[in-house]
């Protein structure tokens, strides 16, 4: 075992401080990675605060938008070589054998994929700790290709932000001549616009705050629409082949399910605090249907890498120290970060 830095939470009620926590050794199908660079995404501060359900293990190591440099591998490693820029994202490992990970669809493993942070190890051994941290060990099928075209610090979030919203865009085919509305400009939705547009929709951003209509045309939407104006509302009713929401707080789906053209799918990816009541008539009359979506598999999440460094497509961050992060999760709560706070992990080595 190896001793590494980290950063973590001792309890629910304490800030993040420095912890030494242990690494295992590289077994033969292992890669270890220095990390560079760590997102911040809301489910860290959810994790940490203990807010889903009691089911935070302490002391906790968030992080699962990793990017940094392969330092060693075992001695069965095949796909990846010592200097080589990789990632890690949401989860770590799978049970491999159920239809689900067979068909690379390993976030959706029957058994319970293994997360990157506070999650149980498949031998049940230890509790994994994530990217807040210099040193990583990982499975070597769980580790991803990251170009170096691309500027380091901001394709971290891709690993979270990006997949979670590549992954429904790519299962439903939006492409060209389709129109996408997507509610909510934060971490995800600012992703879901870039990459909405990369592949040829005609997006249109529904806000309740005027003030991000720059915003939502310097990330490549085509229209803007207030959803606090009823008249916009009634207006855009029946307009749109798809709607990816990304809002977690308290809303109502039955105002945007009428937005849908018949056929229509509402695909949900923020989770609200309570239960959200939808009318069975806002379904059947047009056919319409709300869905949700994870982030995707193994393979899905590299061919959005891949197409991102082709594309020239990354998050908008705002890199921090380690020994901001207790300031960030506040400004992440408030809704103050365009649009991913990404740790330099080179602070934490300091």
């Amino acid at each position: 075992m190896k001793n590494v830095k980290a950063y973590g939470a001792k309890s629910a009620e304490s800030k993040l401080d420095n912890l030494i926590i242990k690494r295992h050794e590289p077994d033969s199908g292992d890669v270890e990675i220095e990390i560079l660079y760590c997102g911040v995404c809301h489910s860290d501060i959810h994790t940490v605060r203990n807010e889903w359900g009691g089911s935070t293990v302490y002391p906790v190591v968030p992080g699962h938008e990793i990017v940094g440099k392969v330092t060693r591998i075992g001695n069965k490693v095949s796909k990846f070589k010592v200097g080589e820029t990789v990632g890690v994202g949401c989860f770590v490992d799978s049970c491999g054998n159920c239809d689900n990970c067979k068909n690379g669809y390993e976030q959706y493993c029957l058994e319970g994929v293994t997360a990157t942070y506070n999650s149980l190890t498949r031998d049940g051994k230890e509790i994994t700790k994530g990217g807040y941290s210099t040193h990583i060990v990982v499975r070597e099928d769980f580790v991803l290709h990251v170009s170096d075209k691309l500027p380091l610090h901001a394709v971290a979030p891709l690993l979270c932000a990006g997949i979670t919203t590549y992954s429904p865009l790519r299962h439903w085919g939006v492409k060209k001549g389709h129109k996408l509305a997507v509610v909510g400009l934060g971490g995800l939705g600012h992703m879901a616009v870039k990459l909405g547009a990369s592949m040829g929709a005609e997006v249109t951003m529904l806000s309740r705050s005027p003030e991000k209509q720059k915003d939502a045309d310097d990330l490549g939407a085509h229209h803007f629409e207030l959803t606090s104006n009823p008249e916009n509302m009634k207006k855009m009713a029946g307009s749109f082949d798809f709607i990816i929401d990304t809002v977690s707080a308290k809303h109502d789906y039955n105002d945007y399910l009428q937005l849908l053209k018949t056929n229509g799918v509402m695909i949900v990816l923020g989770v609200p605090p309570e239960p959200s009541n939808v009318h069975a008539f806002n379904l059947i009359f047009g056919r319409k249907s709300i869905a949700g979506s994870l982030v995707g598999g193994i393979a899905e999440t590299q061919e959005m890498l891949d197409y991102c460094a082709k594309h020239n497509i990354v998050s908008d961050v705002e890199v921090i120290d380690i020994d901001y992060i207790n300031d960030a999760y506040e400004r992440t709560i408030k809704g103050d970060v365009h649009y991913r706070f990404v740790i330099d992990m080179a602070s934490l080595k300091k």
